[in-house]
């Protein structure tokens, strides 16, 4: 499903190998990389470069969405990545958002009841999705360690237990807010259990 769809945003540099890709797919359009990211995994880009290559080569020619104006303290390692992309020559397309468009985005949520400090990828790339697309079907935004159906244990990422920063974000307050959505017929939540193509 998630590979007939016209453009598909993931979030967050996510693998789409070592057998995922028979669960989530592969094509992608358009993919967030966090600048924790770049902190965490890739020691914020000061020293070796080639493994942000690696890793993102495995999205082909997407565009990859570096927040560097979101804030201060992103722009350094924001800027680190896109000359890493250039000096590499790769295929991925780095774009930026909008400072504005982010600040506006934040005013909007927060009058429509969402007050958390900073509002989560995933909510920014629905609103974006929302604005350009006639469909939109969003896949891994349950907030919740219990699956709603069978009750096992859940990660929070279908490849790692990384938590949210709960400081800044408010998930169960999103998923609330999306579920309304998705009652309204706006967007379509899918939080059935993974049916993976055969190939």
């Amino acid at each position: 499903m998630i590979n007939s769809a016209e453009f598909v945003i993931r979030c967050n540099l996510p693998p789409l190998s070592d057998g995922y890709e028979k669960h989530v797919g592969t094509k992608t359009d358009l993919v967030t990389a966090n600048p924790t990211i770049f902190f965490k995994k890739f020691e914020s880009l000061v020293g070796r470069r080639r493994p942000l290559m690696e890793k993102l080569s495995s999205y082909g020619n997407s565009m990859v969405l570096l927040p560097a104006f979101s804030f201060g303290m992103n722009t350094a390692v924001c800027m680190r990545a896109l000359y890493t992309i250039q000096d590499f020559q790769s295929a991925i397309q780095p774009v930026f958002f909008n400072p504005e468009y982010l600040y506006k985005l934040s005013l909007f949520w927060r009058s429509h009841g969402l007050k958390e400090a900073r509002l989560s990828t995933g909510v920014i790339m629905t609103s974006l999705a929302l604005e350009l697309c006639d469909n939109v079907h969003l896949y891994g935004f349950w907030p919740f360690s219990v699956h709603p159906y069978s009750f096992k244990n859940l990660t929070n990422h279908y490849y790692d237990d990384l938590k949210p920063n709960t400081n800044f974000h408010s998930m169960p307050v999103e998923f609330q807010i999306l579920l309304q959505l998705h009652k309204q017929g706006v967007l379509r939540l899918h939080l059935g259990e993974c049916k993976p193509y055969d190939y």
